[in-house]
């Protein structure tokens, strides 16, 4: 098996030298993306493959975006939902969104990072809904900031809770460390009590061997992001191990004081691999409960994509923002996800 993903990677090397040769070698700039509010409605879903298949991506997740929603006394914080890569709000959301929204919380999602294919997105960008979560992560986290600030603007809240999915755990960690959602310095004026994160790439991945076949370009002193960014666009790249975005995110400690991480995995995870790579370290003031939904339930075999579908996935969610529900645990193959 060795062997065979040596000659893999090898066999991806020469292609990806032979991209590069007819590229001429170089990646440009990095574009601007952008962030819009979903806009239109959408049914409820139960499984990924009907959620990403829906026609209108752009929809609003059932229950989020009201913004006249005013938090109760049980629910004081709004909860934020975050999208990853290549998938819009509603294709990520439209089963949790109802779910809180029907248990009293006021729900929000926002999407951002949106970049075509021919802008850097990714092979995968051309896919329905594919160009959400696209861009640079960086840019990302600053659209998700300016969404939070109108959330806390139009609820009055002081704080809010946020649920990430893949790149969206990871951009949750960038905005706060570098766009304002924490306060190192005085946690009290954190924008954030709470981050859930589902199969988030926190500290990278691997992406089952494409991240070695960026080593060798680099070894080769070939520019690798002329042959990453076609293929994993600018968001994929950022997320590989070792990126300089994983770098600095991670540098000087995984958390902040007075937050609350609930940081969730599954052995079955095909796009942040190793999957254990998410799972954080708690720092000073911080709290981390990191959770295998195979412990204890091993015939949950749900993968990355149907994470969010996933009905234990889902309950430890509901936990982590304080619902007081059982530990679901029921058979469910990504296969069967329908």
């Amino acid at each position: 098996m060795r062997a065979t993903r040596l000659v893999s990677v090898a066999a991806s090397v020469i292609a990806a030298c032979s991209v590069l040769a007819l590229s001429g070698g170089t990646a440009g700039a990095a574009p601007s993306s952008t962030s819009v509010d979903p806009v239109g409605s959408g049914p409820v879903q139960t499984a990924f493959r009907t959620a990403a298949t829906y026609p209108h991506p752009e929809a609003i997740p059932p229950g989020a975006n009201d913004w006249s929603c005013k938090p109760s006394a049980e629910h004081p914080r709004p909860v934020v939902l975050v999208h990853g890569t290549w998938e819009s709000a509603y294709q990520t959301w439209a089963a949790l969104a109802p779910k809180l929204k029907a248990q009293g919380f006021c729900v929000f999602a926002p999407n951002v990072g949106i970049l075509s294919a021919q802008q850097g997105g990714g092979i995968q960008s051309l896919q329905n809904g594919g160009q959400y979560g696209a861009g640079p992560v960086a840019q990302s986290a600053v659209q998700l900031g300016a969404f939070v600030d109108r959330v806390l603007a139009a609820t009055g809240a002081k704080q809010v809770d946020m649920v990430g999915h893949s790149q969206g755990g990871t951009m949750i960690r960038q905005y706060l460390k570098f766009d304002g959602g924490a306060d190192a310095a005085d946690p009290s004026k954190n924008k954030v009590r709470k981050v859930v994160t589902l199969v988030a790439t926190n500290h990278g991945t691997t992406s089952n061997g494409l991240s070695s076949v960026r080593d060798a370009l680099n070894a080769l002193h070939l520019d690798s992001n002329a042959f990453m960014i076609p293929v994993a666009g600018y968001a994929g790249t950022d997320q590989q191990v070792g990126s300089p975005f994983i770098t600095a995110l991670n540098k000087g400690g995984d958390t902040f004081s007075g937050i609350d991480y609930t940081v969730l995995s599954t052995r079955y995870d095909e796009y942040t691999t190793p999957y254990y790579l998410t799972f954080l370290k708690a720092g000073p003031g911080a709290t981390v409960h990191n959770i295998l939904v195979q412990d204890g339930c091993e015939q949950d075999i749900t993968d990355h994509t149907t994470f969010t579908y996933d009905p234990r996935v889902i309950s430890y969610t509901e936990r982590a923002l304080g619902i007081s529900t059982p530990v679901v645990c029921a058979p469910r193959a990504w296969y069967f996800d329908n």
